[in-house]
């Protein structure tokens, strides 16, 4: 009888774990794949200059490619499914091998048709004929990159450190030499600064295609720094061109290159060889080009315009100064049907903006100030201040701007459209969460994606007013058979969820910090838990986010199925909070960072359920630096961390990035002896992981080891890992390894 019940309880429990499964090291980093994010609709955009959206959709296992009008009651119409696709490529010559797994990334050309591309062909489909074209002109550029199609047709690219255009013209088509450098520390065509200032790319065709403005980057001032790659026998030394702070920069130039011509102007970019060119912008009529110059002390810009002809300077639009650090990092956006006006987004403290949060502003191109397009105007009634964070463009007469932007005060993203004349038009706060939003070509509608801490993900179709027209997709909860602290409206925090966003006060006793806590399985509030706590706490990140659970990665999860109290806190020198509470920060790094970090630690400690003598602290890159931080500034604070590609010497990093928030070492160097970590090795008293990848060219390996160094001089001990191979962070299947070893680190010594 005794055993026919402990079967029975046995079979009863078996039945349990597999409804309720728990999270893997696995799904952690391939959680996607293993179906655990919430659903969307893939490749959901507009058909070029249509108001009918496309995505893909799926009926068994054969994707299909889908469009529809807004107002459709259906969800649409097929174009074409993947097996027909396939079956369009092998008359081409393409065999079973070539097939396409998943529908490719396709880019519609007009109503009709649309275009997608392999690594040396792109495809035409025809909607109407039903017909697959295609064109081998990449075949030309094996080894090309960075491909730039002008509106023209012309096809700008990388070969090495060259650049080169494919010119297109009637029928026939040429391959163009914009440069032919041989010294490879010359580059043209490519980003430049490091991809600071929101410089992601190096080519900037003109409206109409046939003048095409590029940067030239001269780093062989530079000094080498060595990357060692010990895949080779023996290892290889391979040189980059690292530029320290305090050290020699990179000098940059902007050329324009006529097609038609084939004639170069270099823009007459006076100043200092170190400045900053940021921000490229043309004119709507193609004779100017626009750029906001950056001194290297980063504390004033100048916004030139140049004449794309001549290369001649013609006129200052504007300045700004600012005794910190002026942060550009958006090109000027013309207004349509204006092309004397533009919009410029400004992240400065002043009297009308106080908390310095990121500000849209209505420009005529002589530099006068027609309006302010965000809200932070004192004659706006309807207006409040916000954080603009994206801006989507303007209605087909050019009088409201749209755009995302996060509520001061608020862990939210609303969409929000503007008039410049009578001020706010509406906004999304009826739905608190996350929103990101595709318009329309004419900005009549617009697809939101909208998620917040409970729920996963809601697609809907808005028209211009901001009336909700369609709901495309209601996601349902994914983790709804993983353990119950993933599982949502668990009724401990207000009768909400297991997860919470709260706020607590900073170190100076008046800024609001945004938290995030997430419990443990079982959590029972007479029992005491170890703490995660989980931080970046730097410039141009935000962890905490009223979005899908709460903006926390399975990570964070599966440590809270360990039995971890998990917690973030964004300590000022974060994101999406303004300038004023970015600019804490200034010439000291680490210094309030570890104050923030401290009054949430405190806090934690407050709890009646969290075990204060059982408390970890783990980050990345900047991170990584806070994280060490705290061990050896306040030593008795955490019983252990982890850091990953720390800093430890800020004289160690980049220019652009480090000088901008610490001015140099040759200026501050009271700032950068504080937060040299390498001072303070000698203070460890709790257990400490650094991780490095031996490749790394962001946080180079270098840091990490004069850490280690200094241990070993002041007599601490301090752990140590490396992932050869690896640059800043550890990706694909390595990371599943990565992440058993801090989550084993953190369980073992807490």
């Amino acid at each position: 009888m005794k055993n026919k019940f402990l079967l029975l309880f046995i079979l009863a429990a078996s039945s349990l774990i597999a409804q309720e499964k728990m999270l893997t090291l696995d799904n952690t980093v391939f959680g996607s794949r293993d179906g655990l994010a919430p659903q969307r609709l893939s490749q959901l955009n507009w058909i070029a200059n249509t108001n009918e959206y496309y995505y893909i959709d799926k009926s068994g296992d054969v994707e299909i490619l889908m469009r529809a009008k807004p107002t459709d009651k259906s969800a649409g119409k097929k174009v074409l499914d993947l097996n027909q696709l396939n079956n369009f490529l092998r008359p081409l010559g393409f065999a079973d091998a070539d097939e396409q797994k998943s529908f490719p990334v396709i880019k519609w050309k007009n109503a009709n048709s649309f275009s997608f591309e392999t690594e040396n062909h792109d495809f035409f489909y025809d909607t109407n004929t039903q017909k697959l074209t295609w064109d081998t002109k990449k075949v030309f550029s094996q080894g090309g990159e960075n491909f730039d199609v002008s509106s023209a047709g012309h096809t700008a690219f990388n070969l090495g450190n060259n650049l080169l255009v494919h010119y297109v013209f009637g029928d026939g088509a040429k391959i163009m030499k914009v440069s032919d450098e041989k010294n490879e520390n010359i580059i043209y065509g490519k980003s430049v600064h490091r991809e600071e200032f929101g410089i992601v790319k190096g080519t900037f065709w003109s409206p109409n295609g046939n003048l095409l403005a590029f940067y030239r980057m001269d780093q062989t001032m530079v000094t080498d720094y060595p990357i060692i790659d010990i895949s080779k026998q023996p290892a290889q030394v391979n040189m980059i061109k690292y530029p320290m702070a305090g050290a020699t920069s990179h000098e940059v130039t902007v050329g324009v290159f006529n097609v038609n011509t084939q004639r170069i102007v270099y823009l007459k970019t006076e100043g200092p060889k170190d400045q900053y060119l940021t921000n490229i912008a043309w004119s709507p009529d193609n004779k100017y080009v626009f750029i906001a110059v950056l001194n290297r002390d980063q504390n004033h810009l100048w916004l030139n315009r140049y004449n794309a002809e001549t290369g001649d300077f013609e006129k200052t639009l504007f300045e700004e100064t600012d005794p910190k650090y002026v942060h550009p990092t958006h090109a000027m956006m013309f207004v349509p049907g204006h092309n004397d006006q533009f919009v410029w987004q400004r992240t400065m403290v002043s009297s009308e903006n106080p908390n310095g949060l990121n500000a849209l502003y209505l420009y005529n191109t002589e530099g006068k100030k027609l309006n302010s397009l965000s809200g932070i105007l004192a004659d706006c009634n309807a207006c409040y201040p916000v954080n603009v964070t994206d801006v989507y463009g303007f209605d087909a007469k050019g009088t409201i701007v749209y755009y995302q932007a996060a509520p001061l005060g608020s862990c939210d993203k609303q969409i929000i459209a503007f008039d410049f004349k009578k001020g706010l038009k509406w906004s999304t706060p009826q739905k608190s969460g996350t929103h990101t939003a595709i318009f329309s070509a004419d900005k009549k509608y617009y697809v939101d994606t909208y998620s917040s801490i409970d729920v996963p993900c809601i697609q809907s179709v808005y028209d211009a007013s901001g009336k909700e027209v369609k709901v495309l997709l209601t996601a349902s909860n994914p983790l709804v058979n993983i353990a119950p602290n993933i599982r949502l409206n668990m009724n401990y925090f207000k009768g909400s969820n297991r997860v919470k966003l709260f706020t607590i006060k900073a170190a100076d006793g008046e800024t609001d910090l945004w938290c995030r806590m997430i419990l443990p399985t079982d959590f029972d509030s007479t029992k005491k838990y170890p703490v995660m706590t989980y931080l970046y706490n730097g410039p141009n990140v935000q962890l905490v986010t009223n979005s899908w659970l709460g903006g926390a990665d399975f990570f964070s999860y599966y440590m809270s199925q360990q039995g971890f109290v998990v917690f973030t806190v964004d300590g000022r020198g974060s994101s999406n909070r303004g300038m004023k509470f970015e600019q804490a920060t200034f010439r000291n790094l680490g210094k309030e960072e570890v104050a923030d970090q401290e009054k949430g630690a405190q806090y934690l400690k407050s709890l009646k359920y969290v075990d204060g003598n059982r408390m970890a602290v783990f980050g990345w890159s900047f991170g990584g630096f806070v994280t060490t931080s705290l061990m050896v500034k306040k030593p008795d604070l955490y019983k252990c961390g982890v850091a990953g590609g720390p800093v430890i010497d800020w004289s160690y990093y980049e220019i652009m990035y480090t000088e901008r928030y610490m001015d140099t070492p040759q200026t501050n160097p009271e700032g950068y002896k504080e937060s040299n970590l390498v001072n303070y090795a000698g203070n460890l008293k709790g257990k400490l992981l650094q991780i490095h990848g031996t490749i790394d060219d962001v946080v180079v390996w270098q840091h990490s080891l004069m850490f280690q160094k200094a241990c070993v001089d002041k007599k601490t001990q301090c752990d140590y890992y490396v992932y050869p191979g690896h640059q800043h962070n550890v990706r694909g299947k390595d990371r599943v390894h990565l992440y058993t070893k801090i989550s084993e680190y953190i369980v073992a010594n807490t």
